[in-house]
């Protein structure tokens, strides 16, 4: 009697959860602050990591930049204390003759760090602690691509791509969510792809490390609640294709890309704040994407294969690998005479 009760109680939460989903989609929560918090961001030398520490800096967080790049990363602090200055650019107010000083002064560190290899993670963390203090939100943004196809792929870059992509993500959550746990407070951001929902031909290796990088972050998602850490927050992005030059190359059928052409790297962003800052667990964009994702989930193999060969999808990935392969045969011409 007692599971019947208890079943109709779990119905009952999963009807509230639709609800208060569906009041979020009408009236939009209120963004939290993030002044002052440590927040680490990797891959932050260039592209969508370097929007996200402007968009952080812009609400004045402290940032802790990771690149294996070190002129894109400091770069990218530069245009960070552009941004510091720009917010403390306004004259010091006098209140009763004494000069209203700002209340705080965020910085910006920048690291080095090769978060493929996992003795660099946790000797760069363990600076981080030490110079900078405890972290509060954790983006794991550092990605790569190798650009061929499976067969013609080196393991050595199948590797690669699977350790930065997915296995990195281990290493630094394990670097910085045990003082997350202490305190009951923290966010942890996996920076995934669409690609990691639903696939295409090509990238064997890039898909499989984002279904890598999704699986990890809804496991450790649950474990969070199974722990009953309700302070510390998760959110999933999984963009669609963004115009990073990341895939540069690209198509899909010329007829459906004015509909669904690549994400501009700065909406893909905006958007993804606005999910991280309302403390939402996952953002796919644009939203057609939720609705792919669940019919593969519900449709026959061959149907999802007739879509994608409708869309151009199946083999969207061949052109950017065509202009891969050239360039690297053209730098071998070169290095060759």
């Amino acid at each position: 009697m007692m599971i019947v009760a208890e079943f109709f109680l779990v119905l009952l939460k999963v009807l509230w959860a639709f609800v208060t989903a569906g009041a979020k989609w009408v009236v939009r929560p209120k963004e939290k602050s993030v002044a002052g918090q440590v927040c680490v961001i990797t891959g932050a030398g260039s592209g969508l990591g370097r929007l996200f520490a402007q968009e952080f800096a812009r609400r004045r967080a402290v940032l802790v930049l990771w690149d294996i790049n070190s002129r894109g990363n400091e770069e990218t602090a530069d245009m960070v204390r552009q941004i510091y200055r720009e917010l403390d650019n306004p004259m010091p107010k006098d209140v009763g003759g004494v000069e209203e000083v700002p209340p705080f002064q965020p910085q910006v560190y920048t690291y080095v760090c090769d978060v493929g290899k996992r003795e660099s993670v946790y000797t760069t963390a363990e600076k981080v602690r030490r110079e900078v203090g405890e972290v509060d939100m954790l983006i794991n943004n550092a990605g790569v691509v190798s650009g061929h196809h499976l067969l013609e792929c080196p393991d050595e870059l199948i590797e690669r791509t699977m350790v930065v992509n997915c296995h990195a993500h281990f290493w630094t959550t394990k670097a910085f969510l045990p003082k997350m746990l202490e305190l009951n407070h923290g966010h942890i951001v996996t920076v995934a792809s669409s690609l990691g929902l639903f696939s295409t031909a090509g990238v064997e290796d890039y898909c499989a490390s984002k279904f890598g990088a999704i699986g990890f972050h809804e496991s450790l998602s649950h474990e969070l609640k199974a722990s009953e850490k309700d302070g510390i927050n998760m959110t999933l992005v999984c963009p669609y294709l963004v115009d990073t030059g990341m895939f540069r190359g690209c198509r899909i059928r010329k007829e459906i890309e004015p509909f669904l052409p690549p994400l501009k790297p700065e909406f893909c962003v905006t958007q993804s704040m606005r999910a991280i800052l309302t403390d939402q667990p996952m953002i796919c964009t644009p939203r057609i994407v939720y609705m792919v994702n669940f019919m593969k989930s519900i449709l026959p193999f061959e149907a999802i294969v007739c879509m994608y060969r409708f869309l151009g999808a199946d083999k969207c990935m061949y052109p950017f690998l065509a202009q891969r392969k050239e360039a690297m045969n053209n730098n071998e011409d070169k290095n060759g005479i």
